[in-house]
């Protein structure tokens, strides 16, 4: 089992994921494309890597606008895991 993160962990982790907020037990980003196509484009490299990683975020898609949140549900809150699916998450970005 994965294991929770403390408050100081997860800020220090925080500084350097530029544009990741802390939401109570989740770590969120929204990013904006230019197109929906391209919006869908990005979740699609998303999954890609969250397969590869077995850990999966929760994805909001509204138009152009993406919200990614990650959260470890057995660990009941963040995990080193989501600290590397966010990074994975900003390398997909990079990409559009």
């Amino acid at each position: 089992m994965r294991t929770k993160l403390s408050d100081l962990e997860i800020q220090r982790a925080l500084g350097r994921l530029t544009g990741w907020a802390r939401r109570g037990d989740t770590l969120t980003k929204t990013y904006t494309f230019g197109s929906f196509a391209d919006g869908i484009g990005f979740v699609n490299r998303v999954a890609k890597a969250a397969d590869a990683s077995n850990h999966h975020p929760d994805i909001d898609i509204r138009y152009t606008k993406i919200t990614c949140i990650l959260s470890t549900h057995d660990a009941g809150g963040v995990t080193e895991a989501d600290l590397k699916l966010a990074e994975d998450i900003e390398k997909a970005a990079a990409k559009s």
